[in-house]
């Protein structure tokens, strides 16, 4: 169903996906603000990635189309009923997609100047947050992609056994609060993540870099271009194998290539 869908109808899909993990990551980002200085890493973490588990829950209730679950369509081409090239050309689509709609929200939140909340500090933890996003070496935000996309696909694996709506908001909430408060990295999810802070680090009034008391420069390797190279590109390799191997090819051997369970 999902790789013959017609392509403007996964594309507009696809769009929300990425404005619905954009609404996940504001609200994430707007809780870690000031949080862990009065309760700690760990707590901050956890609020963080319970409040962004919103982002799944909208996708997969409201009905949206998100790269990283869809890696799960491997299942599929390894039963025949999917080819190879169906299943790129489905990736490709959501993928640009999700980018779209995250950018939406990006240009959104930044044009309503509410980076400038709590005194401009929630403009530095996006800041901080994309700081570090860009700064990770290749190897780490690759490993980081594989443990987040095992967990997110996870969570699709078990909203597709939950039979209630209810059931359906704890089988996101679990694993996709765990993938947050761990540190894990989520392609689509920095695709809100770092250009919130490119467009802050440009775009920011003087005052606003007075009031933090930092300057664009504290942020040099902030740029688009390790954007990319520093976190999309492994990254997004990552969630394809801690999705596509770790569960879809997982369960596949499991469930559908061997006639019965054999354990």
């Amino acid at each position: 169903k999902k790789v013959n869908m017609p392509i403007v109808a996964a594309s507009l899909l696809g769009i929300l996906a990425g404005v619905y993990i954009g609404f996940g990551a504001q609200i994430a980002t707007t809780v870690a603000t000031t949080t862990g200085k009065y309760l700690g890493f760990g707590v901050t973490k956890f609020l963080a990635g319970s409040v962004f588990s919103v982002g799944l829950m909208l996708v997969v209730i409201a009905g949206a189309e998100l790269f990283t679950g869809n890696n799960l369509i491997i299942k599929s081409v390894l039963k025949g009923e999917v080819t190879w090239a169906q299943l790129i050309k489905s990736w490709v689509i959501i993928y640009i997609a999700n980018f779209i709609g995250s950018m939406i929200v990006v240009l959104i939140v930044y044009k309503s100047g509410l980076f400038a909340s709590a005194g401009n500090q929630l403009g530095a933890t996006a800041l901080k947050i994309a700081a570090a996003k860009v700064n990770l070496t290749f190897g780490a935000a690759f490993f980081r992609g594989i443990l987040c996309n095992w967990l997110v696909c996870l969570a699709v694996w078990l909203c597709i056994a939950s039979k209630d709506v209810i059931s359906k908001i704890f089988a996101c909430y679990f694993p996709i609060m765990t993938f947050v408060a761990c540190g894990y990295e989520h392609s689509i999810a920095n695709m809100y993540f770092i250009p919130v802070g490119l467009m802050i680090k440009s775009g920011a009034p003087a005052s606003f870099w007075t009031n933090i008391g930092m300057t664009a420069t504290d942020f040099s390797n902030l740029t688009w271009s390790n954007m990319l190279i520093n976190n999309l590109i492994p990254v997004t390799l990552g969630n394809i194998i801690g999705g596509t191997f770790l569960v879809g090819i997982v369960y596949w051997a499991l469930y559908l290539r061997i006639p019965k369970n054999p354990f």
